[in-house]
């Protein structure tokens, strides 16, 4: 099919045609022709005031397939992701069993030259990521790992943390780290403050968060490497990665789409949707991050993506597991964020940062170049409800509301999913 997107809004930093408004004609799963031109095709969209960017990249998606399918699996997965923009995917090592060997990273890779979303698999870097035995990392990387964390649970163990980071200088890996310190956080159901103690809820300091992104931190600046911190949520959490970066440190974060727009205080009807880790914080932890967002400091946005069925969620709140699902509403989210930062730059941080952090290739715009693309309307209204809908969970706050913010299309691997 010759799919023609008329007068999109290019945003690829190596293209020629970057921040430039153009028709763009794809065919056979690669960019035909990209001009002034009204080339002929099978479908044709209107894209004035959309941005066409390399197909968006989520890092750090929870799956439960294998061990928890029920949650959500890989084609399941595929389905909510290519709905919310997603040509590629980064899955956390927390499956049942944990992905720490080559079988494992295979189960999730396969097929990957097909698929229109492919998945990555980021391997454990502990045994059944208990914190406690290193697993074969070097293996690992050559079965195709894209990089090395303990995903939801943080490196608790200084000497493997270390250990990890020297390692990982080899073959010029990354370190993805959860940063939160489980003792503090022990029994937290939500953001330590006012809000907590209006509620009646044990809370979750922000030191507990704090107090391991510095250690870590000059961890890093003591063995070298590479260090990525994972959905970061705190005001000092954005200063302490600041002033690293500024010393010359090899150091990376990401924050989740929804962190800077929600605050603790939506917990206050006890909605176990808002029940996520890290938690919700405070105003001043919201507008630090955007002010990292604009800055630099924070490097990519993700979903934060974490299915979690009925069962185990729709519970007394104390009860309740953290998660929240987040593919196919995070680009109502980043359209949010458009009202206080340059769209374009917050397209790079789901487009390319993510792909530059894990030295894989960025789709790049331009004639004859394989389409792996993604385009984005900041105005479209659309319902998310039980029929669009197509995780295997709905622990989602957004559930049956109308929303901003839409992928219109994706494209990749010679297939297409257009927003009809």
């Amino acid at each position: 099919m010759r799919v023609l997107l008329q007068s999109a809004r290019i945003v690829n930093r190596a293209s020629s045609f970057h921040l430039k408004k153009k028709n763009i004609l794809i065919a056979n799963g690669r960019i035909a022709e990209i001009g002034d031109k009204n080339y002929s095709a099978d479908k044709i969209i209107d894209a004035d005031g959309m941005l066409l960017s390399a197909g968006w990249f989520d890092l750090g998606t929870f799956v439960g397939d294998p061990g928890l399918e029920q949650r959500e699996d890989l084609t399941s997965l595929a389905r909510a992701a290519s709905a919310g923009g997603f040509t590629e995917v980064a899955v956390l090592p927390n499956t049942q069993p944990t992905i720490q060997t080559k079988n494992e990273v295979s189960y999730i890779t396969q097929g990957n030259e097909s698929r229109l979303v492919q998945v990555h698999a980021l391997a454990a870097v502990t045994k059944n990521c208990k914190g406690e035995e290193l697993t074969d990392m070097i293996d690992l990387h050559q079965a195709g790992a894209v990089a090395f964390s303990d995903g939801l649970k943080p490196i608790w163990h200084t000497d493997i943390f270390l250990k990890t980071l020297q390692y990982l200088q080899k073959f010029n890996g990354v370190l993805i780290d959860h940063p939160e310190d489980i003792w503090l956080d022990l029994f937290g159901q939500m953001h330590e403050g006012p809000e907590s103690a209006l509620l009646g809820l044990k809370g979750m300091p922000s030191i507990a968060e704090e107090v391991d992104i510095s250690k870590n931190i000059k961890l890093l600046e003591y063995a070298g490497g590479r260090l990525h911190f994972s959905k970061i949520s705190t005001a000092k959490s954005v200063n302490l990665i600041r002033a690293a970066k500024k010393k010359g440190l090899h150091v990376t974060c990401d924050c989740t789409g929804y962190q800077p727009l929600f605050l603790d205080s939506e917990l206050e009807n006890f909605d176990t949707n808002f029940k996520v880790l890290p938690p919700l914080r405070e105003k001043r932890d919201a507008d630090a991050l955007i002010k990292g967002l604009e800055d630099g400091t924070v490097d990519v946005l993700c979903s934060g993506h974490a299915p979690v069925d009925d069962e185990s969620k729709f519970l007394e709140f104390d009860q309740a597991e953290f998660g929240m699902i987040n593919l196919q509403t995070f680009a109502a989210q980043l359209a949010t964020l458009s009202e206080k930062i340059k769209p374009e730059e917050l397209i790079l941080k789901v487009a390319e940062n993510p792909r530059l952090l894990l030295n894989l290739e960025i789709p790049l715009i331009e004639v004859d170049q394989k389409a792996n693309l993604t385009l984005f309307d900041p105005h479209a209204e659309w319902t998310f409800d039980g029929e669009t809908n197509l995780s295997k969970s709905k622990n989602s706050p957004w559930l049956g509301k109308k929303l901003t913010g839409k992928a219109i299309a994706v494209f990749n691997n010679g297939k297409v999913r257009l927003d009809e």
